[in-house]
């Protein structure tokens, strides 16, 4: 039983062996080693890396056309040299490049694609098989990636030529100079793919306008840099053409001194046999490109040897050929002396060509690079022009389009013409909510209101949001208009006013400053479940300078009061009445005419009491009236006017106090909160008080 048991166990375990493990992306460097494995093409250190082996092959691409400006011509000696220092260090830098190629070759060995059938959809999926990977890059870019990478020169200069026998500075210069130009083929192709990737990852192969041109220039230098070296290297080769043609006229078997091609190599300078050929050659005057009359053409050519770049040390002569090349690619070649020769006829046809596709290409992407950053800019200017012949055209008042002309401005300078609404409603929603909070949720919490409001709340308040710009004098909304959002002020200051529906005598304003809001009305709408029409402001706002705003509009908040019924909570009712303008100002004027009515009672009971008083001491007047006839005649003079003024006093008094009491009788209609034909919420603005008597100061 335990034997059929472990046989089970043994075939299970084989099973799940059998099952191919899933390989991982970049990067578990805990549990896998990095050799094994599998890297994401869209993984930021892949990105990265493409990044930086382009660069590592525009450099490459820089560095190869240096071996060609490696020969020296000595005019005075006859001969031709290699720079040996030079070449040290172009053969340095190179293994260095190789090395670059050679990483990049074992990474796409290790680098997952997207298969071709799982493209119908969205961005694919991968395959992370290593023997796939590798079967397929093997069969597409391995080859070629491999002969970028091989090290040619550095075989040829410090294993082929030193070894070689009879070998001479002219033949040590075409083996090179051929082995060059063969591996700049796969080199150049080798940028190409990895264009692709970057462009199949990242969507550009700029991230802004200014890297995009810097890139084309450099590609436009490139080609200068490497038209100039091969007319530095062709430039080497006519001269020696010249010389071996002269040198095969005086070659004499018999008698020396005779012509030999070793004389033309440097290093046999100091032989007897050379010294004595120098003494009478006539190469020193037949192949001078400086002389007036010569029998060999140089063209274009001779200049090298005119402007003695030939005989400059390496720095110089590299300006110098970096140069002749931007100077004759961008004048597609006009400037170009040429004579006869077929070749020199051939390089001037492909340096006009060369300029012509470059200057479209290169140039042309440049420039668009360049426009891209003025783009919004002139398409500004389009549309600022436009709205002024619209406005002439139209024949709007002065004062009307210096308003338009400054709400232009001021939308420029505060958007730069990105249309940010547009950007948010494009992201999905998760990204949308989270770009909103970091925008407006540290400037609502400067909002006291909201500052009573919980993070969840505050988040789905912040998601409905929308920016607002309003120049100075702007109207926001004029009393009686309906409310169709509420603003949030972020900057700026609003006057708001009121005249209490129109009551003459009756004005108040407030300054509404950063951290206030208005359009309150529209809360109290959205609290009501029933409520259809937008309600009327009560206050007209105004703009005192240049105001920036987020807008709640009316459908978005009563979306939010649905959604988060705490919006009903006591709390935040009193929070809102606490802040709201509208509310302070009628209950400052509540205030105001309860204390007008109590000041008014008060006189009139103290009147009363005046008149009670009055009234009690008027039995005693008229008991001692004889006594008071016997009095002088000024005495009682006096006395009547005293008298007849606290009648007169009296009287009025009790009128006033009557027309008090009917006041405080009288009634007022008041709404029935039980009532179910009205629901609205507690938070309901009461009656406004009347104020018409005893006036509003």
């Amino acid at each position: 039983m335990n034997t059929k048991r472990n046989l089970h166990l043994e075939q299970s375990a084989k099973l799940l062996a059998s099952i191919p493990k899933p390989s991982l992306l970049l990067y578990d460097r805990h549990t896998t080693p990095w050799w094994q494995q599998i890297l994401d093409p869209r993984s930021d250190i892949v990105r990265r890396w493409n990044y930086f082996f382009l660069l590592t092959c525009i450099g490459s691409l820089f560095l190869d056309p240096l071996y060609l400006l490696l020969p020296t011509v000595t005019a005075e000696s006859v001969c031709i040299s290699m720079n040996f220092a030079m070449r040290i260090v172009l053969t340095f830098w190179r293994s260095v490049v190789d090395i670059f190629s050679l990483m990049h070759i074992c990474m796409k060995f290790r680098l997952a694609y997207v298969a071709k059938d799982s493209r119908v959809f969205g961005r694919g999926d991968l395959v992370m098989d290593p023997r796939s990977i590798a079967i397929r890059y093997l069969k597409t870019d391995f080859i070629f990636d491999l002969a970028a990478s091989f090290p040619l020169p550095q075989i040829i200069i410090w294993i082929i030529i030193p070894f070689t026998q009879h070998t001479t500075a002219s033949r040590d210069n075409h083996s090179l100079s051929l082995a060059i130009m063969l591996q700049y083929i796969p080199r150049i192709r080798s940028i190409f793919p990895i264009t692709r990737q970057i462009l199949r990852t990242s969507g550009s192969l700029a991230q802004t306008s200014w890297a995009g041109a810097a890139y084309n220039l450099v590609l436009y230098v490139l080609a200068s840099h490497v038209l100039g070296a091969m007319w530095y290297l062709l430039s080497v080769e006519r001269q020696y053409a010249c010389w071996k043609q002269e040198c095969k006229k005086e070659y004499n078997g018999t008698h020396s001194p005779s012509c030999e091609l070793s004389f033309l190599d440097c290093s046999t300078a100091g032989g007897p046999a050379r010294d004595a050929w120098l003494q009478s050659t006539k190469l020193l005057t037949t192949c001078n490109p400086r002389g007036n009359s010569i029998d060999f053409q140089f063209g274009m050519f001779a200049e090298a040897f005119v402007e003695e770049v030939s005989s400059e040390n390496f720095i110089p002569r590299l300006f110098y050929c970096l140069w002749w090349g931007l100077k004759n690619l961008s004048s597609y070649g006009q400037g170009l002396n040429t004579g006869t020769y077929k070749g020199e006829n051939l390089f001037s046809s492909f340096i006009c060509i060369a300029g012509l596709v470059l200057f479209a290409l290169l140039i042309g992407n440049m420039q668009t690079y360049m426009q891209s950053t003025s783009a919004r800019l002139e398409e500004w200017r389009v549309r600022r022009s436009d709205i002024e012949e619209w406005m002439r055209h139209r024949q709007l008042p002065e004062d009307l389009q210096d308003r338009v002309r400054r709400f232009i401005q001021y939308q420029w300078l505060a958007t730069r013409g990105v249309d940010e609404e547009e950007i948010l409603n494009s992201l999905p929603l998760d990204l949308k909510r989270g770009i909103q909070r970091h925008l407006c949720l540290s400037l609502v919490r400067q909002v006291s209101f909201f500052s009573q409001l919980d993070a969840q709340l505050l988040d789905a308040i912040c998601e409905h949001l929308v920016s607002s710009l309003n120049t100075k004098d702007t109207y926001i909304i004029r009393e009686g208009d309906p409310v169709n959002e509420m603003l949030f002020i972020i900057r700026g200051q609003l006057e708001s006013s009121t005249t209490n529906g129109g009551r003459s005598g009756f004005f108040n304003s407030i300054t509404i400053k950063p951290g206030d809001f208005c359009g309150e009305e529209l809360l109290t709408w959205a609290l009501v479940p029933t409520s259809d029409h937008l309600p009327s402001s009560t206050r007209t706002v105004k703009c005192l300078t240049e105001v920036e705003a987020f807008a709640l509009r009316a459908e978005d908040l009563k979306f939010v009061a649905k959604q988060f019924k705490r919006l009903h909570s006591k709390k935040i009712q009193h929070a809102f009445r606490y802040y709201s303008h509208q509310w302070r100002t009628w209950g400052s004027c509540f205030i105001q005419a309860a204390w007008r009515r109590y000041k008014r009672k008060r006189l009139a009971e103290e009147l009363m009491k005046k008149e009670s008083l009055y009234y009690k001491y008027m039995p005693e007047e008229s008991a001692n009236h004889d006594f008071a006839v016997d009095q002088t005649e000024g005495q009682s003079s006096s006395n009547h006017h005293k008298l007849e003024q606290n009648l007169k006093a009296t009287l009025l008094a009790s009128q006033f106090a009557t027309n008090t009491k009917k006041g405080a009788v009288q009634k007022v209609a008041i709404v029935d909160p039980d009532d179910p034909s009205l629901k609205m919420p507690k938070m309901f603005k009461p009656d406004e008080p009347d104020f018409s008597a005893g006036g509003y100061d």
